[in-house]
């Protein structure tokens, strides 16, 4: 998937002294003269380099009436500058050997490659181009909204499930751009333009305004020294920008949406509730929130899974997780699938109960360490990866937390108490910060979705 950025003239600021200093770091920052954020993460295990550019702004950013316009400029970053024909970029990645891609989120879109060490520099050049030179016809345009049109239908409209998630989230944010979908509503859509999509282009796609994730066989001076060359030849625009959010009052009532459509298969439940990332969160609270979310729902060791499937059998399957990567919030989710004699109201009834005894009774020592030891594990398995090293360091550093905040998780992660999960759980498990979402199949040609709040009683916690 594809976008891009024009860079107009500024002063250039000077660069950060030194890389930050901490012999415990895997990793290596500095900044350019433009105010490009740089980070090096040397792996010499083999000689493949992974490059991420992340630009810290998603679709939670975008214009009121443009929604999809961050999504659909990621798209048309593929179409070409001056230097590389239009549709050529990934083709040109493709004869180096390499792959690319790329994703937009509510809170970031990144571009990525994956190429042979002695490539980094041409493909450095390439994605240094295209933050500043992208040049998008009328043709260019319409063709690719046709795309991500289809996109829409085929991903969103066609998948009851999704059309279900994509209410739920609305009714979870009610003043919160979260709450609009990251591709876009279709009627919205189809009115994005070239003049739209070169706004958003020039006003979030500068050095400044992003970061260069080099993960890899490199050493930092010569990331330095390519990154000065490419990148750090481009003028910076002025400040980056300042992500100025409407922002989610506080909640008063739960609210239930009911999906029913013929083409949904079993009947399921899922739930939401807003929480803190760890971005948002205060210090402790979101290492205690994926512990909760891990003891919880993961795998069938999970409480949810324990519970709706093995004691009670009232669904098929069940899990959760927990969306920690949020620049202004996150979410815990819960979900359950129905077997053939299942109802939706036996798996909320026992959904509830689980959600009801973390809130009253906590967890477990025992709980708590396993979950821990399996999110350990985890972090020791994604840092034998260089593509999910820089994804891990990426995310974390896009929404303002820095190296120190990636490289102490473990240690963080350690710390937790039982208490601290309990304590999670009765502030954030609550009903006013929930969403129940309900889907059903339906007889062929009836399709319906009906929402309703539910006032809380007291304080969420009966």
């Amino acid at each position: 998937m594809p976008v891009a950025a024009l860079a107009a003239d500024a002063d250039k600021v000077p660069p950060q002294t030194s890389p930050t200093e901490n012999s415990d770091q895997k990793a290596v920052e500095f900044t350019l003269g433009n105010g490009l954020d740089v980070v090096v993460i040397p792996d010499h295990r083999a000689p493949v380099v992974t490059q991420m550019v992340w630009y810290k702004a998603g679709a939670a950013d975008e214009p009121p009436g443009k929604s999809g316009i961050a999504h659909f400029l990621e798209h048309l970053m593929f179409k070409g500058t001056d230097k590389i024909p239009a549709g050529q970029f990934s083709k040109l990645i493709a004869i180096k050997g390499g792959d690319d891609n790329a994703f937009t989120n509510q809170d970031v879109t990144s571009y990525f490659q994956r190429v042979a060490k002695d490539r980094l520099a041409s493909v450095m050049e390439m994605e240094a181009d295209r933050m500043v030179n992208l040049r998008l016809t009328e043709n260019d345009v319409k063709t690719e909204r046709d795309v991500i049109l289809e996109e829409r239908r085929s991903r969103v409209d066609n998948d009851p499930g999704s059309l279900l998630q994509e209410q739920m989230m609305a009714a979870l944010y009610r003043n919160h751009p979260y709450g609009i979908p990251i591709i876009g509503w279709e009627h919205e859509m189809r009115q994005l333009d070239r003049e739209d999509a070169l706004t958003f282009y020039k006003r979030f796609y500068s050095p400044e305004n992003a970061i260069l994730m080099i993960a890899g066989d490199v050493e930092p001076d010569e990331v330095r020294a390519l990154a000065e060359e490419t990148f750090g030849k481009i003028p910076r625009r002025g400040e980056a920008v300042k992500r100025m959010r409407p922002q989610e009052p506080d909640h008063d009532a739960s609210v239930t949406v009911t999906l029913e459509d013929p083409r949904a298969g079993r009947t399921s439940v899922q739930r939401y509730y807003i929480t803190p990332s760890y971005a948002s969160a205060k210090p402790g609270e979101a290492e205690a929130l994926d512990l909760l979310a891990r003891i919880a729902a993961d795998g069938t060791t999970g409480r949810i899974y324990k519970q709706l499937v093995v004691d009670k059998n009232v669904a098929a399957s069940a899990g959760g997780w927990y969306a920690d990567s949020g620049l202004d919030s996150g979410r815990i989710g819960f979900y359950a699938i129905a077997g053939e004699e299942n109802t939706p109201e036996e798996m909320t009834a026992a959904m509830d109960e689980v959600v009801k005894d973390l809130r009253e009774n906590g967890v477990t020592q025992d709980e708590l360490d396993r979950a821990r030891t399996g999110l350990l594990a985890e972090y020791v398995y994604n840092s034998d990866s260089i593509s999910r090293m820089a994804r891990q360091y990426g995310w974390r550093l896009s929404v303002g937390l820095s190296l120190d905040d990636v490289e102490a998780w473990p240690d963080r992660i350690k710390a937790v108490t039982v208490n601290d999960v309990r304590n999670v759980a009765r502030k954030y498990l609550v009903d006013e910060n929930s969403v129940t979402g309900i889907l059903k199949p339906a007889p062929r040609h009836t399709t319906s979705v009906e929402e309703k709040q539910v006032p809380a009683s007291g304080n969420g916690r009966s």
